[in-house]
């Protein structure tokens, strides 16, 4: 096999890479329509496309044709356009609100629909969600003409019985950032060898959007403005078949559906969905991969378990999502162990794979029809048959959390209901109840134990969402926007001080905002009591005073910007008249402590992790509004740290020197803010730069081991990573890391397998795990009793004056984990408030 696929490299390699490498099979072709060689000047695979000659050459199209319409569904954070293709006859194109609402009859189940088979089927062709897996793009160009210009029989067939919506570039801000560079070191000749430097991008590399986020797994989350725009979208047309192509390792060929097996032991896609569905189609794509001589390979890798990737999402939205990755050239041509890979050869196959995804689904289409009618319908019928009627939630003190949740809620169109004041309700009885189980549901047993992502994501314990189960549902008014779900009362003017609730999520924005404008707050190490327009009122740890005299600015402006800060951000702002409290501290108390603004940065670039950066600097440019430093670690040596008050450091594998640990640590001791998370923490403590431990196995390592068999090695192995999972923390919420809290229990992402002993100060340990951790997801018996039973999950260690704050966990998880974001946000704003108290001897 090895010679044959040398063979097949060697001949693809050696081809001339003109139209007819891709397209001779289905002419003729409409003269009027350019091809994309002749629009871009170039042949397709010869260079990487920029986004901006992708959307032009759609543009034309659809100026050209009658068969196309091109619809901007939303645009980058860089401002990038998104953009879908609609191909489809010019009959079926005039009459598209018509076929839409006959289409959606199917996926609802209050409505009749009848097998109609002059209904076009819809197909979603997504491409290049990761944007240094490039050769999707140019096989959407070519997908593009096919189906526009083609005037064979066979084309003329598809558009008849399809309506085809080609998203080119689902992430064109990666592409771009890749494009930019393999075009900029592309050689003439082209250069094979992969230590070149075109085949080997700088950090962060062009896989994820502009904050480094990888939209793969945004679709669940949708966090981005890729994903939000491209959710809507799908809201509104749910297609019945949905692509997702991408790019694997060079020394690979080619792989498509069906996946390996779920890891969920009752997934909560239908078996008609993983197992009948893919299989029909697999059936198509061999046969078409058969034909033009490529190799390929099904089941032994990847998994749909996660629900939040593009080959899985449409899975729980009555479609099927299909997952293509192929071989990468990393570049123009890649010397590789089984011969050159070129451009041209991957994007072949991409394309091969598209055209027969239209042609599978067109030629099944009373069957996707049949089944997506199903799929709405049994959701209804399932709902039933666990006896949970809905789930209730609600939080009085922490109103913009609950917002964020209810905002992830209705961008998947899953029915929300006001119940009580700060209470509300989600019924399981809905359409979307298949989503409903993947905001809510727990689960602890797995038919797998290795996990190519998550194994958990109950996306209400990503918010900190306390919410249960209901047998008896009672509903007010139905949810349907976030604009004005949340409204407090606006602050009245003091001239003496204002009191800051610290509970809300947006306060660390809030104190951010008001320190912009250089106005002095100080934050309440204990709670209190005090009386506002004669009611008593309470506030927790951490609230923020903000006193009139104090100030360089007379009361008017301050009210301004007060009242400004609380427009913007929708927190609870009190003014008050008096200083004296009837209960707790008063405003003079020595536990009332001034704040210093953050001047934060963060190490990045090789070694980092980009993920977690990004994470960070979306959190604070995105939410918070706060600038942070983006040191890139080449830059360590001449950085001026003293300029700064806080520094991050992610996850990573991070080779400082001797000379620059003692740099960082001397800093430190100066009375700064060191925060540490994941592999970041365990450098911390490998370095010695703090007195902390990592938590030791207590397994005797002079116990025989036994012979495994070798084909189970990667299995074995993997079970013990940790994909991701959720686990319970007992936070000790007097502490400032944990003020804005009010429970003890807190759901924390864990997916790493950083395991801190808990520090021998006992004042120093924030979080720790609790007895019965596991909330959501797989952990191998191995890391729940050796390590997970006596770690802690947050420690602060003392270093001089100063501090490190570590993170066995990522709090700031995909942008989405709410829930231990105020976490991270206290220490950037109070961390250089703690003072370890002297352990007792």
């Amino acid at each position: 096999m090895k010679n044959i696929l040398l063979v097949c490299f060697l001949l693809c390699s050696c081809l001339t890479f003109s139209q007819d490498y891709f397209l001779k099979k289905y002419q003729p072709f409409n003269s009027n329509i350019p091809s994309p060689e002749e629009f871009l000047g170039y042949g397709i695979g010869e260079r990487h496309t920029r986004h901006d000659l992708i959307v032009a050459y759609l543009q034309k199209l659809a100026e050209l044709s009658d068969r196309a319409s091109i619809h901007e569904y939303g645009k980058t954070h860089e401002g990038r356009k998104l953009v879908i293709l609609t191909i489809t006859t010019p009959d079926n194109l005039s009459n598209l609100e018509s076929i839409k609402e006959r289409h959606l009859a199917f996926t609802d189940p209050s409505k009749s629909s009848s097998p109609d088979a002059s209904l076009p089927i819809f197909i979603n062709l997504g491409y290049n969600v990761h944007g240094n897996e490039p050769s999707s793009s140019e096989a959407a160009l070519l997908s593009a003409y096919t189906f526009v210009a083609s005037e064979n029989p066979v084309i003329l067939n598809y558009i008849t019985n399809a309506v085809i919506f080609i998203d080119p570039t689902i992430n064109p801000d990666g592409r771009d950032r890749h494009t930019q560079w393999v075009n900029s070191y592309q050689g003439n000749p082209l250069v094979a060898d992969p230590q070149d430097a075109e085949h080997n991008e700088y950090w962060p590399g062009g896989r994820t959007n502009h904050y480094w986020f990888d939209l793969n797994r945004d679709w669940l989350l949708a966090i981005n403005p890729e994903s939000r725009g491209k959710l809507k979208w799908y809201h509104e047309w749910y297609p019945n078949v949905v692509t997702d192509f991408h790019e694997m390792g060079s020394q690979s060929t080619y792989f498509f559906e069906p996946m390996k097996a779920n890891g969920s032991l009752n997934p909560i896609m239908p078996k008609k969905n993983y197992e009948d569905l893919n299989n029909l189609f697999g059936n198509y794509f061999a046969k078409a991969l058969d034909s033009i001589g490529s190799f390929y390979f099904t089941k032994e890798a990847f998994d749909g378990t996660y629900p939040g990737y593009g080959s899985s999402y449409p899975d729980i939205q009555g479609g099927l999502g299909l997952l293509f990755e192929q071989a990468s050239s990393r570049g123009h041509k890649q010397k590789t162990a089984f011969g050159e890979i070129t451009f041209p050869f991957t994007i072949r196959n991409q394309y091969t794979s598209s055209i027969t995804t239209v042609k599978a689904a067109v030629e099944n289409k009373d069957y996707l029809r049949s089944y997506q009618k199903e799929f709405f319908k049994t959701a209804m019928m399932n709902s039933a048959i666990k006896g949970v009627q809905g789930y209730s939630f609600g939080d009085r003190y922490d109103k913009n959390r609950i917002k964020a949740f209810i905002d992830k809620l209705l961008i998947h169109k899953i029915d929300v209901y006001k119940y009580g004041n700060d209470s509300y309700v989600v019924p399981t009885s809905q359409p979307q109840y298949r989503m409903v189980q993947t905001m809510f549901e727990t689960y602890k047993k797995y038919r797998d134990s290795v996990f190519y992502d998550a194994s958990a994501w109950s996306v209400a314990n990503f918010y900190n969402i306390n919410y249960r189960g209901v047998k008896k549902l009672s509903r007010g008014d139905k949810i349907t926007s976030t604009d004005d779900l949340v409204n407090v009362q606006p602050v009245q003017k003091s001239s003496y001080a204002y009191i800051i609730d610290w509970d809300d999520y947006n306060a660390p924005a809030v104190l951010n905002f008001l320190q912009t404008k250089k106005l002095v707050l100080s934050s309440a190490f204990k709670p209190f009591t005090t009386t506002i327009d004669n009611t008593s009122k309470s506030f927790n740890y951490g609230a923020l005073i903000l006193p009139i005299s104090l100030q360089k600015k007379d009361a008017d402006e301050v009210y301004k910007w007060v009242l400004e800060a609380q427009e913007k951000y929708q927190v609870p702002i009190y003014g008050i008249a008096t200083g004296y409290n009837s209960q707790g501290i008063d405003l003079g108390s020595r536990h009332i402590r001034p704040l210093t603004k953050p001047k934060a940065a963060m190490l990045i670039g090789d070694g980092t992790r980009s993920y977690e950066a990004g994470e960070v600097w979306h959190l604070l440019d995105t939410r918070v509004h706060m600038p942070i430093t983006k040191i890139p670690i080449r830059n360590y040596d001449e950085a001026k740290l003293d300029e700064y008050n806080t520094l991050v450091m992610v996850s990573g594998k991070y080779s400082l020197t001797e000379k620059q640990q003692t740099k960082l640590s001397d800093w430190v001791k100066k009375g700064n803010t060191l925060i540490t998370i994941g592999t970041a923490s365990k450098w911390a403590i490998d370095k010695k730069l703090v007195k902390e431990k990592l938590t030791k196995s207590e397994v005797d390592s002079t116990k025989a081991v036994l012979r495994e068999p070798y084909v189970d090695a990667d299995e074995n192995l993997g079970r013990e990573g940790l994909g991701g999972i959720i686990l319970k923390a007992d936070l000790d919420v007097t502490h400032p890391l944990a003020f804005g809290y009010r429970d003890t229990d807190i759901p924390v992402y864990k997916n790493n397998t950083v395991w801190l002993s808990p520090s021998k100060n006992e004042y120093s340990t924030v979080a720790k795990y609790s007895r019965n951790a596991l909330i959501d997801g797989y952990i191998s018996r191995k890391n729940s009793e050796e390590f997970l039973k006596t770690s802690a999950s947050l420690i602060v260690s003392p270093l001089g004056s100063g501090r490190v704050v570590m993170f066995a966990d990522n709090p700031n998880f995909r942008g989405s984990w709410y829930g231990t974001n105020r976490l991270f946000l206290n220490a950037l704003f109070l961390g250089d408030k703690i003072e370890v108290p002297k352990q007792n001897d």
